[in-house]
């Protein structure tokens, strides 16, 4: 009677099997990390531009309009006049930045004469693909910036 013995180890298609398994693992991992880090981004980009929408209104409430940081056009919120006018009054500890390289952009919007009574703050969102914006129809966003917020 023939005995036939059994070699230790896995065979050919077995191995295949588990590395497929695998490396579908690791694919669904990677996607679903990138998703998180561009979701807790957006995040603290809309954290960061209701920061500085705070700190806007009530430079309003003590002064009755919002500062003149700007002559009708998109500037950037880190730019210097912003920076002298809501920091070192007091208003916000710093001008957050955007987690990338991007920068957040600010229009100061209904001027009367040298006072400004209306604003429209923008940043680029990444998980958001069409224009989300409460600026109204009036102000369009800052070019491939796809997220605003206006005064109340």
């Amino acid at each position: 009677m023939y005995m036939i013995k059994r070699k230790n180890g896995f065979t050919l298609m077995e191995l295949l099997i588990s590395i497929s398994i695998i490396a579908i693992l690791i694919v669904v991992g990677i996607v679903s990390y990138t998703s998180i880090n561009k979701n807790s981004r957006d995040a603290k980009r809309r954290s960061d531009l209701e920061q500085i929408r705070s700190a806007l209104e009530m430079y309003k409430a003590d002064n009755g309009y919002y500062p003149s940081v700007g002559s009708g056009e998109w500037i950037d919120a880190t730019t210097a006049n912003l920076q002298a006018t809501l920091v070192d009054s007091g208003y916000i500890a710093s001008i957050p930045t955007d987690p990338k390289a991007d920068t957040y952009k600010i229009l100061m919007t209904s001027p009367q004469g040298s006072n400004y009574y209306g604003y429209c703050l923008s940043a680029k969102l990444e998980g958001l693909s069409e224009a989300s914006s409460t600026c109204g129809s009036s102000v369009t966003l800052y070019g491939a910036y796809n997220y605003g917020l206006r005064n109340p």
